[in-house]
């Protein structure tokens, strides 16, 4: 009789005849703390990067780079190692597409704290994100042969500054002002200090430039526009309900900046406001609410779109840089109900976005508000009737800015705004 060994047993033992001890031994140690902090709160804070890694500013000094200018460009891309549904990677490997579909040649660099073996995410990139041609190797262990890097968060931007071979075009891509994301201490520092590190920074939206302005005194160099998947979200005929109800809500419980505990009362006050109304959460599952929700986990794209033109409005909370969620909601019709933050409101300009205080009951009855609303059919058509920028402008704007800097002409392009001198 033969002895089938644990799932769990047999995915260890994979892993140590592929990877080797050290890499497996890594692993568990990051998993182990992790139980730790989740449990009994004992761990030391997590450091997002190697301590190697860590750059200074006043110390960084890199060689101009060489104009390349003509021929395609190998363009190396670093980011940390991709989950399903990841928007941040999502947007970043639209830049790529749009790169591999101009001619020219990119690969991905995983940097991952714990391993150098990347190996096994390239199933996952592959799955997600089928578009993408990139290959796929470690930031750490070695990048030469690209003529361009782009970092897609601080601590790849110090990765970038410290390992990019010399002569390389360093850019730094800004989907959000990271500092914010931590309370004033070390990683805040570290944060902050990526963008002083030479790397050329290139802003997706206006908000990123003006936050960079007033805590920095210096805005990003470059800033392209926040496009929407308009292809993917979209007003479906038939519609998949009579009549659209009830609200939607995206659940990131870990990610403070999105606001879930603002989330969760407001939606608990607006039950009270409107009982009728069903609550429709995607992302993370919640359980222990005092209130009725619908789960639906984790949704394709093309599913989600379905959800949101059966909705009459979606709560869309963030404290920093606007997510995806309300140009992808107003794409098919549905009313984003936002809290109102610094700089974020100056970024979604929609008129069909609401905005409310940055409170339970202030968002509560913004919501409640939308749903009472008439014509909730009428609206959704003209909601999603109007022209909004897609992906392919941010694209197109973010490679020819690649394109013009790399061949030491950094012009205004197209759908880009332009500012400061070249590095």
């Amino acid at each position: 009789m033969t002895t089938r060994l644990p799932a769990t047993t047999r995915l260890a033992a994979d892993r140590l005849r592929r990877d080797g001890w050290r890499a497996l031994a890594r692993t568990v140690a990051a998993k182990a703390a992790t139980i730790a902090t989740d449990r009994w709160n004992l761990a030391e804070p997590t450091l997002p990067l190697r301590e190697e890694d860590i750059m200074d500013s006043r110390s960084s000094v890199r060689t101009s780079p060489e104009p390349k200018m003509a021929g395609s460009l190998n363009v190396g891309w670093i980011c940390t190692p991709p989950a399903p549904g990841s928007g941040g990677h999502t947007t970043f490997f639209r830049m790529v597409e749009e790169m591999e579909q101009r001619g020219h040649h990119c690969t991905l660099f995983l940097y991952d704290t714990n391993d150098d073996e990347v190996r096994r995410h390239e199933d996952t990139i592959h799955s997600h994100w089928p578009a993408l041609r990139a290959g796929v190797r470690s930031a750490t262990q070695g990048m030469e042969g690209v003529d361009a890097m782009v970092a897609s968060s601080w601590p790849t931007a110090h990765v970038a500054a410290g390992r990019a071979p010399a002569g390389v075009h360093l850019f730094y891509f800004i989907q959000d002002y990271e500092p914010y994301f931590y309370p004033r201490g070390f990683l805040y520092a570290l944060a902050e200090d990526s963008y002083r590190l030479g790397l050329t920074t290139v802003a997706l939206g206006p908000m990123i430039s003006e936050v960079m302005r007033n805590e920095l005194g210096q805005p990003a160099q470059a800033v392209i526009p926040y496009g929407t998947d308009t292809a993917t979200y979209r007003r479906l005929s038939p519609a998949p309900a009579a009549n659209r109800t009830g609200v939607v809500y995206y659940a990131k419980k870990k990610v403070d900046r999105r606001g879930y505990l603002l989330a969760k009362l407001t939606l608990e006050r607006f039950h009270s406001l409107r009982p009728e109304q069903e609550i429709h959460v995607y992302g993370d599952t919640v359980t222990g609410w005092p209130i009725p929700v619908t789960n639906h986990g984790n949704l394709s794209p093309a599913d989600l779109n379905v959800l949101y033109n059966q909705t009459i409005a979606g709560l869309a909370v963030s404290f920093t840089n606007v997510s995806l969620v309300p140009g992808e909601l107003l794409s098919a019709g549905c009313v984003p109900v936002l809290n109102e933050a610094a700089f974020a409101s100056g970024l979604l300009t929609d008129p069909d976005a609401v905005w409310a205080p940055a409170t339970p009951a202030g968002l509560a009855m913004a919501l409640a508000d939308v749903v009472a609303t008439p014509g909730v059919e009428a609206r959704a058509a003209a909601i999603a009737g109007r022209k909004r920028l897609d992906w392919s402008d941010s694209r197109q704007a973010f490679a020819q800015l690649i394109e013009s800097w790399c061949a030491g002409q950094p012009l205004d392009v197209p759908g880009s705004s332009l500012r400061g001198a070249r590095p």
